[in-house]
């Protein structure tokens, strides 16, 4: 369902768009390439001069290398337009140097400004980081393995599926898991859940 109709006439000034695309590759580990951008209507006066309207004020990449455990295994930034010409980039090889090592599945956004956050790292490109980890299982949910395919079968759950009590709908108290996931449902179902 659509958002609501806005009450006044309004403009369009600003555009930021986050895309991130998931690649499995031979070794069985995952590329996530996120890319982010900032985009105005009008011309914008920066620091170095003025920004035509459309031109990006950034336009800034981000790819992780992950294994099939969420560990980070490679990381590269890169980008193509930035506020700050000569400065911005200088921060890009911290994003390989900080990231690798991290798990994407335990306490990764704490590490992540803990190592990346303020004047350690690029605003954007930290706060891009950011939402690797839920495209990331987003990626890897459902996702056939070379050890699935020789078998020819999908591996059974053994284990709790990653998403349940991770928000409101996949409470293992409510009913949504109740229905979907009866394995691993709770007892009691929630009073907020109907």
């Amino acid at each position: 369902m659509p958002l609501p109709s806005p009450d006044l006439q309004r403009q369009l000034m600003h555009t930021r768009t986050i895309s991130i695309a998931a690649y499995l590759r031979a070794d069985q580990c995952w590329d996530l390439e996120a890319h982010i951008t900032d985009i105005k209507t009008h011309d914008a006066k920066m620091a170095f001069g003025v920004r035509p309207a459309g031109i990006p004020i950034h336009d800034l990449w981000l790819r992780i290398t992950i294994d099939p455990l969420f560990m980070i295994v490679a990381a590269d930034a890169a980008a193509e337009q930035i506020p700050f010409p000569g400065f911005c980039a200088d921060i890009h090889p911290a994003y390989s140097e900080k990231l690798v090592g991290k798990s994407l599945q335990q306490g990764f956004r704490r590490a992540l400004q803990e190592s990346l956050g303020g004047v350690l790292g690029c605003t954007h490109l930290t706060e891009l980081a950011q939402v690797l980890p839920t495209a990331a299982m987003q990626a890897m949910a459902g996702a056939p393995t070379a050890k699935d395919e020789a078998r020819g079968e999908p591996e059974k759950e053994h284990k709790q599926p990653f998403h349940i009590d991770n928000c409101h709908a996949m409470r293992a108290d409510g009913a949504a898991v109740a229905k979907f996931y009866p394995r691993w449902a709770s007892k009691t179902t929630s009073p907020l859940v109907k």
